[in-house]
């Protein structure tokens, strides 16, 4: 290359003065500036494009729940098995009737005859310990005791009813006060509601529906067993999640004492719509 065209010619045409261009490495070393530009404008339109991407499934996602409170499924008793009555005692033995003494005592008459010696009335000392009647009876004085009557089918003993006495360490199924998460109903709604998520399987497919969970709630307000026994299967996994997380209940109440009893408590998944 000429003195006279160094300070204006390219430094690409100095570097590979007398070289072959055509190899190649002369024409990417040429194109790099046009290429960088090219990649980095590409770059920044798929970055731009992904943020604005998950900015929206950001924003359907947290479109979530208007979570809707049922009234509690009230558990019903199982019907106790029929108590065995014990046989009855047998009847009190018979006590001997002893006879009294009956004297013959006729009304009198008026005759013109002599009355007979058997016809004669008895003597009124005779009559003290001796009952009156229509023909005489041999038997034993009358003292004047008068025997009580005896009932059939009964020993004459009066017994103090017996008390059944309740298991208080059992499961009940019908309490007089059920269980509940602290604060009622209201403090629910508002765990449910910054607690409660949908599955993205559940979003994408726009699965709503209603999840009983069952469990048991101990004589201090823990939780345990846990199980979602109805509704979507996509929500299930959730339900039990915010059951389990919710904490300490309120035992239930039974005859003025905390005893431990199943609850079965439905959640309820919505997705809102707009419009």
């Amino acid at each position: 290359m000429e003195s006279s065209t160094i300070l204006t010619a390219d430094v690409l045409d100095i570097i590979f003065e007398g070289r072959n261009k055509e190899y190649g490495a002369y024409d990417l070393r040429r194109t790099y500036g046009r290429r960088l530009t090219v990649s980095i404008a590409v770059m920044l339109s798929v970055s731009l494009l992904l943020g604005i991407g998950f900015a929206f499934a950001g924003e359907k996602k947290q479109k979530l729940t208007e979570v809707i409170l049922p009234p509690d499924v009230v558990l019903k008793k199982m019907p106790d098995e029929a108590p065995v009555e014990p046989p009855p005692p047998p009847p009190p033995p018979k006590l001997p009737v002893q006879q009294v003494q009956v004297l013959q005592f006729t009304p009198p008459r008026i005759v013109n005859e002599e009355v007979r010696e058997d016809e004669k009335p008895p003597e009124m000392t005779t009559l003290e310990d001796t009952k009156i009647g229509t023909m005489t009876v041999d038997g034993t004085k009358d003292d004047g005791t008068v025997a009580p009557p005896i009932e059939t089918g009964t020993t004459g003993v009066i017994e103090t009813p017996k008390k059944d006495e309740e298991d208080w360490n059992k499961v009940f199924t019908k309490v007089e006060m059920e269980s509940e998460y602290p604060g009622g109903m209201p403090a629910w709604a508002r765990y449910l509601n910054k607690n409660l998520r949908f599955s993205q399987e559940a979003l994408d497919n726009e699965i709503q529906g209603t999840v009983i969970v069952q469990f048991l709630v101990d004589k201090d307000g823990n939780v345990s067993d846990v199980e979602a026994i109805s509704g979507p299967m996509e929500h299930r996994a959730e339900a039990v999640r915010v059951i389990k997380k919710s904490g300490k209940w309120t035992p239930a109440i039974q005859n003025g004492r905390q005893v431990k009893s199943y609850k079965k408590q439905p959640i309820v998944f919505r997705i809102e719509t707009e419009g």
